[in-house]
């Protein structure tokens, strides 16, 4: 008799496995917002900053064969801050700095994918050499493919900076002059470094930000935090589309998450 009821327990086991797996990635999935700094033509050895033009157009086709859903890094905000599943294959791109290579190398690739990207500057930078100017910025902003938001005043490590009103002017007076240059809100911001502390992420809400991205937000700030968003940086590791896909699956962020904080590390 209980030969009879044992294939009958093990499937009740598996499909119960089964579900509980499925509502755990369900209610623990994290929307991949993936990061960008230089896309060159050649990368420089050893830079885990720059990838490629060929491999990024790679990239941005795989997203586009595949049907994923890029959206504005606003609407993946919104996504999270409103406890709502994202639609699978969803990620948003953003880039950090303001290289002038953003606009010559990465910008020509998004407009033939017709894919949306955020670009974070350092307001101080903008001219100098190897950087963006205002006219490209503004070109990009035109083409309703490309939003902006504050990288700084000046590239800083904030969590060195003792000075409350040294701090307040890397991001009240950044975001004040990209509002007045480009004629629109600066709703986001990218913490240098990827780094900060509950001073800083406070003078970020004060300054009028909604929303705030990082890559090492620490165990203390959950994934649901809109000014603590984790972030994957993609460099030339990732020109093997396998580990792109890996990489850009919000799956693969939820993983890296459990197993980081079951050893009580930060993000």
């Amino acid at each position: 008799m209980f030969k009879h009821k044992k294939p009958a327990v093990i499937i009740g086991v598996v499909a119960a496995a089964v579900i509980f797996l499925v509502n755990y990635a369900r209610h623990n999935y994290v929307l991949p917002i993936l990061m960008y700094h230089s896309v060159k033509q050649k990368v420089p050895p050893g830079n885990r900053l720059t990838v490629s033009s060929g491999t990024f157009e790679r990239q941005m086709e795989f997203l586009k064969r595949n049907r994923y859903a890029v959206v504005p890094l606003e609407e993946a905000v919104r996504l999270v801050k409103d406890k709502q599943a994202p639609p699978a294959r969803t990620v948003a791109i953003t880039f950090d700095d303001g290289y002038g290579d953003n606009y010559t190398e990465a910008f020509p690739i998004l407009k033939k994918y017709n894919l949306l990207a955020t670009i974070f500057i350092i307001v101080n930078e903008i001219g100098q050499p190897g950087m963006l100017t205002w006219e490209q910025i503004h070109i990009m902003q035109d083409s309703g493919l490309i939003s902006f938001g504050s990288h700084t005043l000046n590239h800083p490590y904030l969590v060195k900076i003792d000075s409350l009103e040294a701090l307040k002017s890397e991001l009240f007076d950044s975001k004040k002059i990209m509002e007045k240059e480009l004629s629109r809100p600066v709703n986001t911001f990218c913490y240098p470094s990827g780094r900060f502390n509950q001073k800083v992420r406070q003078v970020v809400v004060d300054a009028g930000y909604t929303a705030a991205v990082a890559s090492n937000p620490g165990k203390n700030f959950p994934s649901d935090d809109i000014f603590a968003l984790k972030r994957l940086r993609i460099s030339e590791n990732s020109s093997n589309l396998f580990i792109f896909w890996v990489e850009s699956s919000g799956y693969y962020n939820m993983m890296r998450e459990s197993k980081r904080k079951s050893r009580g590390k930060g993000y």
